[in-house]
């Protein structure tokens, strides 16, 4: 007998169970196969017969056989020598692609050499749902897509622990899909205040996890100058949410701030009516991160304190929109010149970490799709690392790579590019010229964090993928919500 549980994901219920031997009443297995020495006997095929239809067994190679009864078989290339976490991951989710028309999977990727079983059993759960993500969305006609509905994995180690090991992975995942879908929602139905309310429902369901909503008028009580003044001209509300997990005697205590742009016209500093223009529904990925990484804390029973801090807007042009030469004060009391009003996630970036640096936390984390030039500078695959402590800078980076969010430290290099910021008028300037742009922006972000140790996670570069590719769906990606968790949650 298999330990069994259910668990729920906001799109469907997949069973998970761990057994030891491979079942038969399901409709497509994953075994794993080297690209040398004996091929397992439940594959049913020689190895001449596997390389005579192209599988060499490399890393992430698969080959499909349906069988005349029974289960169809999935050879899955596990390449040469040991497999670290990141390549399980890749044939997991090849696995999982490759058996995307079948509802009910089992697998022995968890058992394959080189990687401790407990990690191994999170990694493939968590790959195997992550690789058949589908946002449902607003299509009429019936999509041709096979929803999973159980997965088993074989293992021989401890019952319990295996059990444990996969309930996180499936909650990792879970998190994961609640950001993407967030990010995926078209904007008029994710308005800053529809994004609160769904904080609120989450809030509800968590008992462990405190939700409080800021409305124009509280954010004017706080002087949160900088995303009211983004929002002046929208016709929906700004709203902030923050968040409080508690647990007893907590380890430290984490500030997590994200930038919940909901659509970003670029204001009165419109942006090029292209394709990366019809993407900003996805400027509100740090705040799905955020809010996704609190909803896993109390499940995983994190051991930290985390406190967080969505702000959230659109950014529209209108008559009464932030002008050119406008001055906002900031919550700390600090005072920005606005030279451009599409600069305008470090303004409400501001405000939040101006309040997450009162809570005097041992650290202060802020994610957001802040700049285009993270993106050039690093391209799509890995988000720009910026900080003021090296001991977090490290932390993040070994999170990410435990998780396969690779990030990247970049200089902040305050002494040599401060004086970009420096207004006539104001304490500073929201941006300084078109060269080194997201180093400018972190400096500016860090004006607002005190002396308290602080990262922060440009992940413009990352928040998208064009295609389905391993764990990634196309669309949003939630890209850092893994991280973040891995960070706290460890």
């Amino acid at each position: 007998m298999g330990v069994r549980m259910v668990v729920m994901s906001q799109a469907h219920a997949v069973e998970l169970s761990i057994t030891k031997t491979m079942p038969k009443d399901v409709d497509a297995i994953g075994i794993p196969v080297a690209a040398s020495g004996p091929v397992p006997r439940i594959v049913g095929v020689s190895r001449s017969v596997l390389s005579a239809n192209g599988f060499t067994g490399k890393m992430g190679d698969v080959l499909v056989m349906p069988q005349a009864s029974g289960p169809t078989v999935v050879a899955v290339g596990i390449g040469e020598g040991p497999v670290d976490a990141a390549d399980l991951r890749g044939a997991a989710a090849k696995f999982s692609r490759a058996a995307s028309r079948h509802a009910r999977l089992a697998t022995s990727l968890a058992t394959v050499d080189g990687s401790a079983p407990a990690e191994a059993m999170e990694v493939v759960t968590e790959a195997i749902l992550l690789a058949r993500y589908r946002y449902e969305g607003y299509r009429s006609e019936e999509q041709d897509h096979t929803v999973l509905q159980s997965l088993t994995l074989v293992s021989s180690a401890d019952p319990e622990s295996a059990a444990r090991a996969a309930a996180r992975g499936r909650v990792l995942a879970g998190a994961a899909e609640l950001a993407r879908d967030l990010a995926n929602t078209p904007p008029a139905a994710l308005t800053a205040r529809l994004l609160a309310e769904r904080a609120l429902e989450i809030g509800a369901a968590d008992p462990q996890l405190d939700v409080e909503v800021f409305e124009l008028e509280d954010l004017a009580r706080l002087g949160c100058g900088g995303i009211i003044g983004v929002n002046q001209a929208s016709a929906e509300p700004p709203r902030m949410v923050k968040l409080t997990y508690r647990p007893a005697r907590p380890r430290q205590h984490v500030a997590l701030v994200g930038k919940g742009v909901t659509y970003d016209s670029g204001g009165i500093s419109l942006k090029p009516s292209d394709e990366m223009h019809a993407m900003m529904k996805l400027d509100m990925s740090g705040a799905a991160a955020v809010l996704a990484t609190m909803s896993a804390l109390a499940p995983l029973g994190c051991r930290s304190a985390v406190t967080g801090f969505l702000m959230c807007t659109d950014n529209m042009p209108s008559g009464s929109a932030l002008k050119l030469g406008d001055v906002l004060t900031i919550r700390n009391g600090k005072t920005v010149e606005v030279h451009n009003t599409d600069a305008e996630g470090r303004l409400i970036l501001a405000d939040g970490l101006s309040l997450a640096a009162e809570e005097q936390p041992d650290a202060i984390v802020d994610i957001a799709t802040l700049t285009g030039a993270c993106m050039v500078a690093l391209g799509s695959k890995m988000a720009g690392l910026f900080g003021n402590d090296d001991t977090l800078m490290s932390r993040i980076r070994a999170a990410g790579e435990n998780v396969g969010e690779p990030v990247w430290p970049m200089p902040l290099a305050r002494d040599h590019y401060r004086k970009l910021l420096d207004s006539n008028v104001a304490d500073m300037k929201n941006i300084g010229n078109r060269y080194g742009g997201a180093i400018q922006a972190a400096i500016f972000l860090s004006e607002f964090v005190g002396d308290v140790p602080w990262a922060h996670l440009d992940i413009a570069g990352p928040m998208m993928s064009d295609a389905d590719d391993g764990i990634w769906s196309k669309g949003g990606t939630a890209f850092g919500t893994r991280l973040l968790i891995d960070l706290l949650a460890t």
